[in-house]
């Protein structure tokens, strides 16, 4: 029995529009109802989110049980952290602040099993294998690995095209808060300057062959980077659709007593 079908990968390979939600409250309640909401993945925050591998397992547990596909994004490129994530059962890594082709070879490696990469075979302990009830795990895992890298600063887009030549990549995601921020533009990611580089970043992604992401609440900046042939697009966070709706309501009921 191979590895289980990432129907995330798949589809991005295909040029076909996933939309997607960020959880960063960290919870696998809020995980279970997110995922029964209607979006295509949900990004699993270990970057800027309080999660651990064990509060990023269970999400994953409850993500499984629904239709959302799951993408992990943990908080460095370490090759010992890529293997926890994988071994919990993560199957899409968003990996932050990629700035070379190096790096993104590196991550290539770290999703892959010897000979050909340097992830740790420890599959039989995991829930990955099905706690070695996948019999092939080993031998298919890599061909469900989505992989995808995220450029976030000029260093980055200075390498764009050496990151794009990586083979083994399945796609670059555009970070706009830190691009905004080292263009010199802190707080000010709807910056006319920082959508034009985000566009032509996108557009190069694009035309390299692979998949190119984003996480914007700009409503036309989400449409334009689809007209572009973004395939994988994130237009909301949990933590600011909770904070939004909780202030929405306080204000609402100090109104109708007021």
């Amino acid at each position: 029995m191979p590895a289980p079908r990432n129907p995330f990968k798949h589809a991005i390979a295909r040029g076909e529009l996933q939309l997607g939600c960020w959880l960063g409250l960290a919870d696998p309640y809020i995980a279970e109802i997110s995922a029964g909401a209607g979006f295509d993945w949900l990004l699993v925050d270990g970057e800027h989110a309080p999660n651990d591998v064990r509060s990023i397992a269970a999400q994953l547990q409850v993500i499984a049980a629904r239709s959302s596909t799951a993408v992990v994004r943990p908080p460095i490129s370490e090759t010992w952290m890529i293997k926890q994530l994988l071994d919990v059962g993560a199957q899409t890594l968003l990996v932050p602040m990629v700035e070379s082709g190096a790096q993104a070879q590196a991550l290539v490696d770290a999703v892959t099993y010897p000979p050909h990469g340097v992830r740790g075979v420890g599959a039989a302990l995991a829930r990955a294998s099905d706690f070695s009830a996948i019999g092939d795990y080993l031998t298919t895992a890599r061909e469900e690995i989505c992989l995808l890298a995220q450029v976030e600063n000029k260093k980055g887009l200075a390498a764009l095209d050496e990151i794009l030549a990586v083979e083994g990549l399945d796609g670059v995601f555009i970070g706009p808060s830190d691009l905004a921020a080292d263009m010199g533009y802190l707080g000010q990611a709807e910056a006319p300057e920082v959508r034009r580089v985000i566009l032509e970043a996108i557009t190069r992604i694009v035309a390299s062959g692979k998949a190119a992401g984003i996480l914007t609440l700009d409503a036309e900046l989400q449409q334009q980077c689809r007209a572009l042939g973004a395939s994988f697009i994130a237009t909301e966070i949990d933590v600011t659709l909770f904070a939004r709706g909780m202030r929405h309501a306080a204000q609402s009921a100090r109104d109708r007593f007021s």
